[in-house]
């Protein structure tokens, strides 16, 4: 998928409306508690404006509104933040529509737009709000892969309207989870954990032909382990996906690809962050104990199973890994991966969080923005973000 960036396009003079991902968590005082994600889109940004860009106008969504403003997902910290990451004016907008001649009037080179979300019409991919959108700018720069897989206005209603190409963080997305995923280097190892088999079967199914291992933990291994006939305990299960996992384990075994699944576990009697951590040093977990993390034979057959992998794609904790008492399976592979010397692809949402509390971004070679985008991009979906900006020629 060989895509137009910014690289491609000439800017000087040029409005350039651009859409990041600056759906930050928020505290109760409205301060941003992460702002990777704004960090993140940083690189665009001072580029677009070396480039001598006219202006450059910002738009996100944050949160969940229903339409409508809602002052707890205003922009406004977000435009705070910009302030003093770019070292320079940003103008904050009380609206995204409605703002061309404000837009026009300001003297500020960076001006950033109000909620998209505050809009019904942004996520119903209106034909009349995209238009809006595009008419404030000459070019259009998509950086937002946290939503490319949504067919909004923001993303994909406003490439109707604009030359249209991505900016260095979408570029790198797909670089490597298209990319890499496309030709990995051999031995090209999986892990995939999280709480539900059903999040992961589309990736499964579209990695397993590619890959020479696939290793299984967090909620979505019991599932499997009931497939083989272990019992579970009151662990985390999908009664409906016992087949699937079964139909996956036989394909796996056709194409002869090693999946890797828990053989010991740490368990409790109750899914809270004080329970106590019991191992039980076997596949079968008893009654009235759920598993909450791997155990450390199955952290020492993970490993071996990781000895000289070439490629790492990552998605999902091993464990709770959020809590102290389950988080040692998820940590020590992270610290295994990050000295392996491979290419490691690490998924976003949750395992992207527990690489960062490990502070094991930097050792990481790609840590995807976008959870459930990337999941759809692992399971070779075509992204409607993606696939509406311009071909390279």
């Amino acid at each position: 998928m060989d895509k137009m960036t910014i690289r491609d396009i000439d800017l000087k003079g040029k409005k350039v409306l651009m859409r990041a991902d600056f759906n930050v968590p928020l505290d109760e005082s409205l301060n941003i508690t992460d702002d990777i994600r704004i960090r993140a889109a940083v690189p665009t940004m001072k580029y677009i404006l070396d480039k001598g860009a006219a202006k450059l106008i910002l738009m996100s969504h944050l949160g969940r509104p229903k339409g409508k403003p809602e002052a707890k997902y205003s922009l406004q910290p977000v435009a705070e933040r910009l302030n003093k990451l770019l070292n320079m004016p940003v103008k904050k907008l009380n609206d995204c529509v409605k703002v061309k001649a404000e837009v026009d009037a300001a003297k500020e080179k960076v001006i950033l737009l109000e909620n998209l979300r505050f809009h019904a019409e942004e996520e119903a991919n209106d034909p009349a709000f995209a238009k809006e959108l595009a008419g404030l700018a000459d070019i259009f720069v998509n950086d937002a892969f946290g939503t490319a897989h949504r067919a909004h206005a923001s993303t994909e209603g406003v490439t109707k309207y604009l030359p249209s190409v991505a900016g260095f963080l979408l570029e790198k997305e797909i670089e490597y989870l298209i990319g890499a995923l496309d030709k990995p280097k051999k031995p090209f190892v999986i892990i995939l954990g999280g709480a539900k088999i059903s999040d992961k079967i589309g990736v499964i199914e579209n990695l397993l032909p590619k890959a020479d291992c696939i290793i299984i933990g967090g909620g979505m291994a019991y599932t499997f382990l009931v497939a083989l006939g272990k019992n579970v305990g009151s662990s985390k299960l999908e009664p409906d996906k016992v087949n699937i996992a079964k139909k996956i384990l036989d394909d796996a075994r056709t194409k002869n690809v090693n999946i890797a699944l828990p053989v010991d576990h740490v368990a409790s009697d109750r899914f809270d962050a004080s329970a106590e951590p019991h191992v039980i040093d076997s596949e079968d977990i008893p009654e009235g104990l759920m598993a909450l993390d791997i155990g450390p034979k199955t952290i020492e057959k993970f490993k071996a199973a990781l000895k000289g992998a070439k490629t790492v794609v990552w998605n999902g904790p091993l464990g709770v890994s959020e809590w102290d008492s389950f988080k040692k399976g998820t940590e020590e592979i992270a610290n295994l991966i990050a000295a392996l010397g491979a290419t490691t692809i690490i998924g976003g949402g949750d395992t992207a969080a527990a690489i960062a509390k490990f502070k094991l971004e930097d050792k990481m070679t790609h840590i995807s923005t976008g959870g459930g985008a990337s999941l759809e991009l692992m399971e070779g979906k075509i992204l409607p973000g993606i696939a509406a900006l311009k071909d390279k020629k």
